[in-house]
C-alpha cells in the first residue's frame, strides 16, 4: 500500500442511521441503539468533504478498491490488509441483452475478488480497521462467504477469528475456514440461528461482533461497487441495478457510494433504481415491501441454494426498505427453480458460472421487464456477488 502524503482519509466521525447521533469514529464502535423506543440500527461512515477530492488522484493508483482511500476509514496506509480485493469487471452480456430485451445490460463480476465473493471487499476494511484499532479476536455469523473472507483477512494479519455457519453450508465453504485458520462452528438451523449463538459467545469470550450492519466498515468496503460502476461507465450511472439481496449490506452500500461521489463533485444526474432480488425460500423484504408483514421479526425461512439469500430477518431492514423507497425501486423473489435456470442461462449464454444469488438476477429481470417495471431502452447493470463453483455440489 503507498504511503505517500496525498493518502489520507476523510472520514469525520460515525453517525446513527436512526437518531444520527454522533460517535467518535477513533475508538472500537459497533451499533446504536434505543431501548426506550426498541429499535437497533447501523452506524454509518461520514466524510468531510470541504476539501476537494479531485478524480485525477486515481491516475497511477492501484487497481483495486483502495484507489477510494479518501472515502475509507483507515486512517493510516499502513493499517491497510489486503489481497487485492476489488476493480472487478464490468462486463456487456450481449447475447442474454438479445434474448431478454434491454438494450443495454451489463454485469458487474465480483466472483474475481479473493475467497471468490464481493464479501472480501466488506471484511477487506473491517479487518484493516480493527488492525487499526487493536481489536485482536472476533467473531461472525455466516451463510459462507462472508466467514471466508474474514476467516482469510484475519489470517493475513493474525487476528483470531470464530465463524459460525449452518451445518447445511456446502462443504467448501467449511474447509475454506478451517484452512484459514478458524475456529468453525456449525450450527443446525439458518444464518439467524447462527446470529443468536454468536451473541451469546461474545458476551461470555469478549470477542468483536462482524455481524451485517452491526459494525461500521464492512459497509465502507462493500460500497466501494458503486465506486468503480461509476469509474468504469466514465462517471454516468446505469439507470437500474439488480442486487440479490441477504443482509443488504451491498444495496445500502451503492446507495451510500453514490451520495458520497455526488457530495464530493465526481458525479451528477440521477442515481439508478435499486432493486432487491430474493428467493421464494426466503423473502423478508419482498414482505415487508408488499405489506405483506408489519416487519421482519418473525419471518420464517427455508433453506435456499443460494445461501447468501437466506437472512430471514435483516439487522438493516429499516434502511434496506429507506433505500428501495428513495431510489423509487422495489423487491422481488423468484423460485429455487428459476434462481438455477439462471446460472444456467449466464453459463450457456455468456460463459459466466455465477453464484445462485446472481443467477437469480436473470428471472427477476426478465419479470421487472414483462412487467414494465423496467424498460428496454433503460441501462441495466445485474451484479453478480460470488463465483458458482462454490456452490457447485448444491447446483447438481
Amino acid at each position: 500500500m503507498e504511503t505517500t502524503v496525498n493518502l489520507a482519509s476523510h472520514i469525520s466521525h460515525l453517525e446513527c442511521a436512526i437518531s444520527k447521533e454522533k460517535f467518535d469514529h477513533r475508538q472500537v464502535q459497533t451499533f446504536c441503539e434505543n431501548d426506550k423506543e426498541g429499535w437497533k440500527a447501523p452506524l454509518y461512515a461520514k466524510y468531510d468533504f470541504s476539501e476537494k477530492v479531485d478524480k485525477n488522484v486515481l491516475k497511477g493508483r492501484e487497481s483495486s478498491l483502495w484507489r477510494y482511500f479518501e472515502f475509507l476509514p483507515v486512517l493510516d496506509p499502513a493499517n491497510v490488509v489486503t489481497l487485492g480485493e476489488g476493480m472487478t469487471p464490468l462486463l456487456s452480456l450481449e447475447n442474454l441483452a438479445k434474448a431478454s430485451g434491454p438494450h443495454k445490460l451489463l454485469l458487474k463480476d465480483e466472483s474475481l475478488n479473493p475467497t471468490g465473493s464481493f464479501k472480501a471487499r466488506g471484511q477487506a476494511v473491517a479487518v484493516s480497521k480493527m488492525k487499526e484499532l487493536g481489536i485482536t479476536k472476533c467473531i461472525v455469523p455466516t451463510a459462507g462467504n462472508a466467514g471466508g473472507a474474514l476467516a482469510a483477512y484475519c489470517a493475513k494479519t493474525n487476528i483470531e477469528v470464530t465463524v459460525v455457519m449452518p451445518r447445511h453450508t456446502p462443504e467448501i465453504f467449511k474447509q475454506e475456514c478451517r484452512y484459514f485458520g478458524a475456529e468453525l462452528i456449525l450450527v443446525d438451523g439458518l444464518i439467524n440461528d447462527c446470529g443468536k449463538l454468536v451473541t451469546q459467545i461474545k458476551a461470555e469470550k469478549g470477542y468483536f461482533d462482524v455481524s451485517t450492519m452491526k459494525e461500521p466498515y464492512r459497509l465502507e468496503g462493500k460500497k466501494t461497487m458503486g465506486f468503480e460502476i461509476a469509474e468504469q461507465m466514465n462517471w454516468q450511472l446505469p439507470d437500474v441495478i439488480l442486487y440479490p439481496t441477504g443482509g443488504g449490506t451491498g444495496l445500502i452500500g451503492l446507495w451510500k457510494a453514490f451520495h458520497e461521489m455526488k457530495a464530493a463533485g465526481w458525479i451528477t444526474g440521477k442515481f439508478p433504481k435499486l432493486i432487491a432480488v430474493q428467493t421464494e425460500n426466503c423473502q423478508p423484504m419482498v414482505w415487508s415491501f408488499e405489506g405483506k408483514h408489519q416487519n421482519a421479526s418473525a419471518y420464517q425461512a427455508k433453506p435456499s441454494v443460494a445461501n447468501g439469500l437466506v437472512v430471514p430477518s435483516p439487522f438493516a431492514e429499516r434502511q434496506i426498505m429507506e433505500v428501495l423507497t428513495a431510489s423509487k425501486g422495489f423487491a422481488v423473489s423468484v423460485t429455487e427453480d428459476e434462481l438455477r435456470e439462471g446460472v444456467k442461462i449466464l453459463a450457456k449464454k455468456e460463459g459466466l458460472f455465477a453464484a445462485p444469488e446472481g443467477g437469480a438476477l436473470v428471472p427477476a429481470m426478465r419479470k421487472a421487464m414483462a412487467n414494465k417495471w423496467i424498460s428496454p431502452d433503460e441501462t441495466v447493470l445485474l451484479l453478480n456477488t460470488g463465483s458458482g463453483y462454490k456452490y457447485a455440489e448444491k447446483l447438481i
